[in-house]
């Protein structure tokens, strides 16, 4: 587990190291300062009788027996809590490999080299927000952890992206920057899925092609669809957040009135991005949908042309069959069959009879004349 002291007023951050090291008590810290107690899921389910007595000791209240259940079930969706004493975050996040240590904001998006939605896992977050104290539960290895505690630790690395940087005034605006950066993982995510589509798009509409892709298609769609219900969770989550943030009581502070419109501005600035993924996500789907039936419907066109063409040379040599039927007669005596040039009259005239219904059919547009040109074929 990590512990650091988060001190805004003096815009120092103390790393207290990993807790617990030793059975000294931690002293409550000062008005305006919180800790930060962040620790992945195995390490809380090893150490929750240490943790609850910290929270009991600093906070004046333990976590209650459900929410703990909820901190360690990994399969959790984005939900929202609060009781009268702390507020419960569980939020769903890309399970990436960790991204190289660049100091990026982008941490948590996906790699370039990683298949587009294949296996889509999310892993959830876990926040207990109090005054004095944030205490998050992450999965093994999360870059977003990674990220803020370097980010503190070392500000001129990692410059905070809109804030510059300046420290987390309170342990809900910790809370909403990670969120933040949460949702910054699906937004790159997008890019990626925008870029397939239009691959798979130029790929079903080409005439020319065969599109054998199916399975990577439906598992595309599956997948959009499982983003859009974890974006929905997500939505949900953040706004009973807002909800329960309005029905705070109205600070009578400036200082902390502003520190009160803050977090909404950041809560609101939150909700706007998932909506954006969200919005998104239903554009993907409608483009694939609509990409899926204008591949069909384009199929359905080209047999319908191979048949009126063929339906059309079949009209043509009906006739021309019926001359050489009648020609092809055992009786001994026929027109033009005993004269020298009566092969040249028959073929002559199933010529032009052949050549008028041609005509005919192509005045009535009943073939194209790029289709016996051989363009579409």
């Amino acid at each position: 587990m990590r512990l650091l002291l988060i001190q805004p007023a003096t815009k120092q951050v103390l790393d207290l190291g990993t807790w617990p090291a030793s059975d000294t008590p931690l002293p409550a810290p000062e008005a305006g300062s919180f800790y930060w107690l962040s620790c992945e899921r195995t390490e809380f389910e090893t150490q929750i009788a240490a943790v609850q007595r910290l929270l009991l000791q600093l906070c004046g209240t333990p976590l209650v027996d459900l929410h703990i259940s909820d901190l360690l079930n990994a399969q959790i969706p984005s939900t929202f809590d609060y009781t009268s004493d702390y507020d419960v975050m569980l939020f769903r996040r890309l399970d990436l490999p960790p991204p190289p240590a660049t100091g990026s904001a982008d941490a948590g998006s996906r790699p370039a080299s990683a298949p587009l939605l294949k296996n889509l896992d999310t892993a959830p977050v876990g926040f207990a927000v109090f005054d004095q104290l944030l205490f998050s539960v992450h999965p093994g290895e999360c870059p977003v952890r990674a990220h803020h505690v370097q980010r503190l630790l070392a500000p001129g690395t990692t410059p905070e992206k809109r804030a510059g940087s300046r420290l987390p005034a309170s342990s809900a605006d910790l809370m909403l920057r990670q969120l933040d950066l949460m949702v910054d993982g699906f937004l790159s995510l997008r890019r990626d899925m925008a870029k397939q589509m239009d691959q798979w798009q130029m790929a079903l509409l080409n005439p020319n092609s065969r599109f054998h892709d199916w399975g990577k298609v439906l598992q595309a769609q599956l997948g959009l669809h499982q983003l859009n219900e974890i974006c929905e969770d997500q939505r949900a989550a953040v706004q009973d957040w807002i909800d329960m943030l309005e029905s705070w009581p109205e600070e009578s502070e400036t200082a902390e009135r502003r520190a009160r419109e803050l977090l909404r501005v950041r809560s609101r600035d939150v909700l706007e991005h998932i909506e954006r993924v969200s919005h998104h996500v239903h554009r993907m789907e409608l483009s694939a949908e609509a990409a899926v039936q204008m591949h069909f419907s384009a199929q359905s066109n080209r047999a319908n042309d191979i048949m009126r063409t063929l339906t059309t040379l079949t009209a043509i040599f009906l006739p021309l069959n019926l001359i050489a039927a009648v020609f092809g007669m055992n009786f001994d005596v026929l027109p033009l069959v005993h004269k020298e040039d009566g092969f040249w009259w028959a073929m002559g005239a199933m010529a032009g009879i052949g050549l008028a219904l041609l005509v005919f059919f192509l005045r009535r547009r009943y073939i194209e004349r790029d289709t016996l040109m051989g363009e579409n074929t």
